[in-house]
């Protein structure tokens, strides 16, 4: 399922072959947690923008409109008319930061939906179900993603019952997958490795579920409160444990710049909603740095938001018309602003796949990770 092109240090090139099409990685998977982007964008506009993994949430489709419904509506690809590849979370984060009263047991976790207060369940075997009822070509195991900081004997406890958790979820989607009526039987399973900062409970974690032969791994618990660095050297501790011929994700990350220092230090895929949430508040990813559109030294400027860029938005749109809609709270600026940060990712991505190719990502490197992170 993944081939390893080339690889320049510990940064890989390569593709995962998927039922709905062949992943170039490293690649940015384009969050849409309710089978939408926040800021209006449909499929269509995803296919324009050069997405090629669209992400989804098992928790909030579970919640509504319901993994039965989408189910009976073909699942989550004829859903939301999204032809390409698609992965779910399995839920764990939102049930750890979303429930306001939870329990966990060996189980499960039981908890309240955030939405309107409903009891629910969720464990193993029901992430599992709910993700095969999406149908998606990516299934994320169901993990604790403990809060960092946390005692070392908590973090240790929750990763061995998380590795039971992922032994489960591994039957689970085996079972599902070979019912008559699965809606993806193509449907794999991502193992994630936890341990909050603690790199030998990070190694040790690493190593057990590598054992487990899964179809890709992730590094999860990230991105939460550490400092780069502490997010920079768990990667580097824990990759050298990650299988090398399966995909590797980290979970959450990030800038532009987190980005390509996870390339560098051998990650595939990565996610993140800073690209859509940064975009709808007026920051944007350019070229030369991020721009804050709510700065008055916009208003008069006729120039696309950045004069390197070639996407839809900025072929067409000034910063003052844009910085205008903004202002006047018109929806449009959200759609707008959005559409070019996301383009900016798949095309940020697209560059770092064209310098491993070229054997020069250590120059991309060098000319843009501090550069993307600048504010202008």
């Amino acid at each position: 399922m993944f081939r390893l092109l080339k690889e320049e240090g510990h940064a890989r090139r390569g593709e995962f072959s998927t039922p709905h099409g062949v992943i170039q990685t490293p690649v940015f998977m384009n969050v849409g947690t309710q089978a939408a982007i926040k800021g209006a964008l449909s499929a269509q506009d995803l296919e324009q923008l050069g997405c090629q993994v669209e992400l989804s949430n098992t928790y909030h489709l579970h919640v509504r409109p319901g993994d039965r419904l989408i189910r009976e509506m073909g699942g989550l690809h004829r859903f939301m008319t999204w032809s390409g590849p698609i992965l779910t979370d399995s839920g764990g984060f939102q049930v750890f930061s979303l429930a306001v009263l939870r329990k966990i047991r060996e189980e499960g976790v039981s908890f309240h939906s955030h939405v309107d207060g409903a009891k629910i369940f969720m464990g193993p075997e029901e992430s599992m179900r709910i993700q095969s009822n999406l149908g998606s070509d990516i299934a994320m195991a169901f993990d604790e993603c403990v809060k960092i900081p946390s005692p070392y004997d908590y973090v240790k406890e929750s990763c061995a019952r998380t590795t039971r958790w992922l032994r489960r979820c591994k039957a689970a989607l085996a079972e599902y997958n070979a019912e008559p009526d699965a809606v993806n039987p193509g449907q794999v399973l991502f193992g994630i490795n936890q341990g909050a900062v603690f790199h030998d409970i990070r190694v040790a974690h690493m190593q057990e579920i590598a054992a487990l032969d899964l179809a890709g791994y992730a590094i999860g618990g990230l991105a939460v409160g550490e400092t780069h660095q502490e997010m920079y050297d768990t990667i580097e501790a824990v990759e050298v444990h990650m299988p090398r011929e399966k995909p590797r994700y980290l979970m959450g990350v990030g800038t532009p710049g987190n980005i390509i220092e996870g390339v560098h230090r051998g990650i595939d895929f990565f996610d993140c909603v800073m690209p859509s949430r940064n975009g709808r508040h007026g920051h944007l990813f350019t070229w030369g740095g991020v721009m804050n559109l709510n700065n008055q030294r916009y208003a008069r400027d006729g120039s696309p938001i950045d004069p390197d860029c070639d996407c839809p938005v900025c072929r067409r749109y000034s910063r003052a018309y844009i910085r205008h809609l903004l202002k006047a709270q018109e929806p449009l600026a959200l759609r707008l602003m959005v559409a070019h940060n996301l383009y900016f990712y798949n095309t940020l991505m697209q560059r770092i796949r064209d310098a491993l190719d070229a054997g020069t990502f250590a120059a991309f490197r060098r000319d843009y990770s501090e550069r993307l992170s600048t504010r202008i």
